[in-house]
Order: structure tokens, then sequence, then C-alpha cells
């Protein structure tokens, strides 16, 4: 029952979320999935490491996949590096069973993430409320068609 609710209220969040906050969900998720990883390493449960890790290579492609190279391409290029280092240290992890490489993908994951959470209330500052229907509709809408526009 919890994972149905869960499973539905994430639904829920991700369906109504807009493209910065899909970002940081999605960086949320990493970050789960490697911490997962780390713990189901110590514990000496190798399926469960593998999905973790498998997880997380699935979000930092998504994560790639969603660079704009032609808007911002010194920034998208430097990323793209970044997530393709992330993903060969994560593959090295699950090759290897060794946590060393996770711990280093952490370590990157956290920082973006961040980085990313701080600059993003800059960007959609009406978007981060937890009310939406409390933000006047003329707000919402040229908040919502800048966000789009990213």
């Amino acid at each position: 029952m919890w994972n149905s609710a869960h499973d539905t209220y994430l639904e829920s969040r991700v369906l109504s979320a807009s493209p910065l906050e899909l970002i940081r969900l999605l960086y949320q998720g990493a970050l789960g999935a490697v911490r997962e990883a780390r713990r189901f390493l110590a514990e000496g449960k190798i399926a469960e490491r593998s999905r973790s890790i498998s997880k997380a290579c699935e979000i930092v492609i998504e994560l790639n996949a969603s660079l704009h190279h032609e808007q911002g391409s010194e920034i998208a290029t430097r990323l793209a590096a970044l997530y393709d280092y992330m993903l060969r240290r994560l593959l090295e992890a699950n090759q290897r069973q060794s946590d060393e490489p996770l711990a280093d993908v952490l370590g990157l994951l956290s920082t973006l993430s961040e980085a990313w959470a701080a600059a993003v209330p800059l960007a959609e500052p009406v978007i981060a409320a937890e009310n939406p229907w409390s933000v006047p509709p003329e707000t919402a809408t040229a908040v919502a068609s800048q966000a789009w526009s990213l």
C-alpha cells in the first residue's frame, strides 16, 4: 500500500513539475540510487546493488539528454563530459564491486544538485511555492512560459 501511495504521489509531482523542477527531481533520484548502491554493496547484496547502479545510470543518461547544446554550448559540453565520466565510474563500481567510484559519483552529484538548487530559485521563484493556487493566474502563466522556454 505504501509503495502505491508513494508512487502515485511521485507521479503527480512529476506530472505537475516545471522543466526546472524535473531536473531537481532527477538529481534527487540519482543521489538516492547511488546511496542505495553503496548500502547494498556494504551489505553484500549484489542484485540490489546492480539494480541501484543501473537506476543511477539511467538517470544520468536522462540528465545528459536534457542538455540544450545549442543554447548553452560551453556549459552543456562540460556537463555532458561530466555525465559521461559519472557513467564510466558507475559502470566501474558495478564491475569491480567497489565503493570508491560510487563515492566519487555521489560527491559530483551532490555538488551539481546543490548548485542547481541554488540557481533554480532565482529562475523560478513562483513555481517553488507550495500551493500553486496561491499564485495569481497571470504570474503563473508568465513563469510557466519562461520555464518552458529554458
